[in-house]
């Protein structure tokens, strides 16, 4: 049987307050609740994914980096580093390894600031706006990518 394929699914800023944190914008779905999720939709694929949640945009940018020649993909939601983090942009790039964004909402229907990614443009792909439903679209999404390259 093959080894399955390890993907990371890494959460930004404030995503460790989903579920008390304006739910009526980001879910009722805790954080905790939507890992369990994202680990069984992989478990149920072949994949191997594990999770990281930070505050703090150099825990990120250490977990990207340690991330080279041992995981196969990355689905981020950068939380508000989105909009303003070369340091992720630049730590995605120097691990050569695909990346898929995520976001709960969608950041284009929302304040004119949201509308810009640093990662958009150097990403596999990018889904916004399915709420906890878009982290299974992004598993989908990259099973298919690693599958097919």
């Amino acid at each position: 049987m093959a080894k399955a394929k390890k993907i990371l699914v890494i959460h930004g800023p404030n995503l460790n307050m989903l579920g008390k944190r304006e739910p009526e914008i980001y879910g009722r779905a805790t954080l905790d609740e939507i890992n369990k999720d994202i680990t069984g939709k992989g478990a149920s694929n072949g994949l191997d994914v594990q999770t990281f949640q930070s505050n703090h945009e150099g825990a990120i940018i250490d977990k990207i980096q340690e991330c080279f020649g041992n995981i196969k993909g990355i689905i981020i939601n950068p939380g508000a580093y989105t909009h303003t983090s070369i340091g992720i942009r630049d730590a995605i790039l120097s691990v050569n390894i695909p990346v898929i964004e995520i976001h709960l909402s969608n950041i284009y229907k929302r304040e004119t600031f949201r509308h810009k990614s640093m990662i958009a443009d150097i990403a596999v792909g990018q889904i916004s706006g399915f709420g906890i439903y878009g982290y299974m679209l992004a598993i989908d999404a990259m099973m298919n990518f690693l599958s097919s390259s």
